[in-house]
């Protein structure tokens, strides 16, 4: 089963409610202030829109790419819902060649939220076309789990090479300006794909220039 036949089946099967909630992720949301100092943003593997949705509600100007032609059409049910625009891009991020060249060094800001669908072996394509999404002097913002998540069970990969440690991040983020990097838990309750006890990490890197 391809990428996104296996999205698209879970959030399908959600029917009318949505996979993680319509709330934003509270780490990009507690990070608002910070948001206005930019004023465009692209969210990846966006899923059904809380994200993006709620980063427009933010004033900014945003793009949303998702693989799951099905989360892509709830994304826009609840943008219109919120009478919130946002240009939604069905579109695989790893697939090659992509970005295209006119979304090159395009936003202030990159946003990914629990984005930890690859493993090791793809994560480092994963970051590159973020870091190529990003303006000079823009940031990505990353929202994911550590390996400790294993012990609480609450959402997340199966596959504990995904996971994120301090030590990960710093290292992919090297040539980058680590503005944040915390490590911490916390209770969280995004639908129902995200419940409980949670092991989290965050990350706010600039780019250089």
């Amino acid at each position: 089963m391809n990428q996104e036949t296996l999205w698209s089946t879970r959030y399908r099967d959600a029917g009318d409610d949505y996979l993680f909630g319509t709330e934003p992720n509270r780490f990009l949301a507690h990070r608002a202030g910070l948001l206005q100092e930019g004023r465009t943003a692209l969210s990846v593997a966006d899923g059904e829109g809380r994200n993006s949705v709620w980063l427009a509600e933010q004033g900014l100007d945003v793009t949303a790419i998702e693989i799951s032609a099905v989360a892509v059409e709830k994304a826009r049910r609840l943008a219109a819902g919120r009478k919130m625009d946002v240009r939604f891009v069905q579109a695989d991020m790893l697939a090659p060649g992509w970005p295209p060249a006119e979304l090159h060094d395009a936003f202030d800001w990159v946003v990914g939220i629990f984005i930890q669908f690859v493993g090791p072996e793809w994560r480092e394509r994963q970051f590159e076309v973020m870091k190529q999404l990003t303006r000079p002097g823009g940031r990505i913002l990353l929202q994911g789990y550590t390996p400790k998540q294993h012990e609480y069970r609450t959402g997340g990969p199966s596959a504990i090479e995904n996971l994120y440690t301090p030590e990960t991040l710093q290292e992919a983020f090297a040539d980058w300006v680590i503005e944040e990097l915390v490590e911490y838990e916390e209770d969280i309750a995004e639908g129902s794909g995200h419940r409980g006890r949670s092991a989290l990490i965050g990350l706010v890197a600039r780019k250089p220039g």
